[in-house]
């Protein structure tokens, strides 16, 4: 059997789990943690990383910081995963599901504009697969309708658009290191500040609405509660984990590169008989290899063949129920105009399994078993 995902292992991650428990440390904030901090910031650019227990609990850090409160409305894709609209329902906002583009399955930046309102406090692109959406017209849009920007970039580690990190374009972005993303912690995220003056509140929120971050570092002399906040640390042992991995980003990602582009190759001619649809990585954008998935025709064909799959050993997954179709969503959000491709390419994407040390005699094997199905 051919399984979705396994996640990463390097071969350092017990040494360095190990060590935490010899040295007694083993609590949120210890050196592993400040070591995946500070990978991250040289890595992206980015003023502050902060380690997460979640990218859901990064992206409620962010809702937080934002200051988005009750009756206040929040422009996002409602393909995308459920924690993108949950951070900001838990505040009271109301998500403002706008159409994805069919090409990348990204928020369509075309129509943000037209969901603005009075009311519009922030805007919430998700990178999807880790091609980024277009920064560049949603950072437009944001400066001149003066709204807040969060990258759900879960997916987006070692991506960027134009040369730039994904996750450092909006003032926060926000990681995840669950076990299915490209560097794992088993539960995990991180959340990135772009601006230095908002460094302090996302520690006080992050530590429990207490300045403790400065006591530690030795800046005052005793700490308190300053604000609301809630315990946002993950686990030093956690963080000892996805730190073997960052060590060996660069290998990881080559390897996970190597086998998108061999499945590429291996399926492009079903692409030009017009049999599925392949990804689509626009130009100036660069991608992790995240997931590699192909388009079917339709629900009914994508369902028969993730049984032909089954039957052969090999696990593929489809992805996300589109929010806006969701008991939650008909709730607590709303779809602004007209839902051309969101329920329409949701139910043709199929995800083919994609992880470190997938072999190439794996990837040719499912892309057989693809044309297989496609040669019946």
């Amino acid at each position: 059997m051919i399984t979705f995902n396994v996640p990463p292992y390097t071969g350092k991650e017990m040494e360095y789990i190990r060590e935490c428990v010899e040295n007694q440390k083993i609590c949120g904030d210890g050196p592993y943690t400040k070591k995946c901090n500070q990978w991250i910031e040289d890595k992206t650019g980015t003023a502050k990383c902060l380690l997460t227990t979640s990218c859901t609990h990064a992206t409620e850090m962010a809702a937080l910081l934002t200051g988005v409160k009750e009756g206040d409305e929040v422009i996002m894709p409602s393909y995308t995963f459920v924690s993108t609209a949950d951070a900001f329902v838990l505040r009271g906002a109301t998500p403002v599901f706008v159409d994805i583009r069919p090409d990348t399955m990204n928020i369509d930046e075309n129509l943000i504009e037209a969901a603005i309102t009075d009311r519009t406090r922030a805007i919430v692109p998700m990178h999807y697969a880790g091609v980024s959406c277009e920064m560049g017209k949603i950072m437009e849009l944001a400066g001149k309708y003066h709204l807040a920007v969060v990258e759900d970039a879960a997916q987006g580690i070692m991506s960027t658009y134009k040369g730039k990190a994904l996750g450092t374009f909006g003032e926060y972005g926000c990681f995840s290191f669950h076990e299915t993303k490209n560097f794992s912690m088993g539960e995990g995220g991180a959340l990135l500040i772009r601006d230095e003056e908002n460094i302090e509140d996302a520690e006080i929120i992050r530590e429990k609405g207490t300045n403790r971050s400065k006591f530690y570092r030795g800046q005052i002399d005793k700490y308190t509660w300053i604000n609301y906040g809630s315990s946002y640390l993950p686990s030093d042992m956690n963080a000892a984990y996805l730190y073997a991995q960052l060590e060996l980003a660069e290998e990881i990602t080559a390897a996970r590169m190597a086998c998108w582009d061999r499945y590429y190759e291996n399926l492009y001619p079903l692409a030009q008989a017009g049999k599925i649809g392949l990804p689509t990585v626009p130009e100036g954008c660069v991608h992790n290899a995240h997931m590699f998935y192909i388009k079917t025709t339709d629900i009914e064909e994508r369902t028969a063949l993730i049984d032909y799959l089954k039957e052969r050993g090999v696990h593929s997954v489809f992805h996300y129920i589109p929010l806006h179709t969701a008991p939650a969503g008909l709730k607590y959000g709303r779809f602004h105009g007209e839902d051309r491709f969101t329920t329409r390419e949701s139910e043709r994407l199929l995800r083919l399994p994609m992880f470190y040390r997938l072999t190439p005699e794996q990837v040719d094997e499912i892309s057989a078993h693809v044309k297989g199905f496609y040669g019946r």
